[in-house]
């Protein structure tokens, strides 16, 4: 074989060489991208994975069929009553157990309110709604509402109503989301801390109901809460409105 021919192929195994190590580099190169792709598809798959997760309960919508407290009246059972059943007058409540225009209707209304319903001229009808938990965030008025609603089916709604509204922290403080502050605050209503209500209070047994009374809140074009209707018509928008003068109305009512 000539110098020539040697030289040749040398230079073409030479050449083969080379080409085989730049393919080795390459593979490399794309088994490297094809890794760190993979690990940025995970590790963007686990963000999304977190997100879900953080953002999962914050509107913490109840699921499940609505069940209504004992008792419970009204169109779809969302009335909780107070009073006598054949009382002439009948006052419907919408209201919201972190919102302070409640608590302020509560402290000028309640003692009056108590005297015409405990007396048999006043039927008063309670709607849970949770507005707040909407517009601020939090479960507050959610968890109260079926607080209140485990303390209507141990008959002591009255009561447990009263002493939320006494212990209403500040609407921008979600106290009432804590299960174990209302289990707490049913120790002031006696007999109520029971296992039954801590159960009730526990598993949300009523928050779809809660839920399903705020919908109609919603639906029936309310402007806020409280929203206050003394036969059908907005007392609380009334400037002139009193507790003498609702007193007065009822007990007219009842003459007639």
């Amino acid at each position: 074989m000539s110098e020539k021919n040697r030289e040749g192929k040398r230079t073409a195994r030479d050449r083969l060489a080379v080409e085989r190590e730049k393919q080795k580099t390459a593979d490399k190169r794309r088994r490297t991208l094809i890794i760190g792709a993979s690990v940025v598809c995970v590790l963007g798959l686990a963000a999304v994975i977190g997100v879900l997760a953080a953002n999962a309960g914050k509107d913490d919508k109840a699921s499940g069929p609505a069940v209504a407290p004992s008792g419970a009246q009204g169109k779809d059972g969302l009335a909780i009553p107070v009073g006598k059943d054949g009382a002439k007058s009948t006052l419907t409540v919408w209201e919201d157990f972190r919102c302070p225009a409640c608590q302020a209707f509560e402290a000028a209304y309640r003692p009056t309110i108590h005297e015409l319903t405990d007396s048999g001229l006043l039927r008063a009808e309670y709607h849970l709604v949770r507005l707040i938990d909407g517009n601020l965030g939090g479960t507050g008025s959610l968890r109260a509402g079926n607080a209140a609603a485990c303390a209507q089916d141990a008959g002591k709604f009255s009561a447990y109503h009263d002493v939320l509204y006494d212990n209403q922290p500040k609407e921008t403080v979600d106290t009432f989301g804590n299960n174990g502050k209302l289990i707490e605050l049913a120790g002031k209503v006696k007999g109520l801390d029971t296992a039954a209500f801590r159960q009730c209070v526990n598993e949300g047994k009523h928050d779809s109901w809660v839920d399903k009374s705020n919908a109609a809140f919603k639906s029936g074009g309310f402007s806020g809460t409280p929203t206050v209707l003394l036969g059908g018509k907005n007392i609380y928008q009334d400037q002139t409105m009193t507790p003498a003068k609702l007193k007065q109305m009822v007990q007219e009512a009842n003459k007639g």
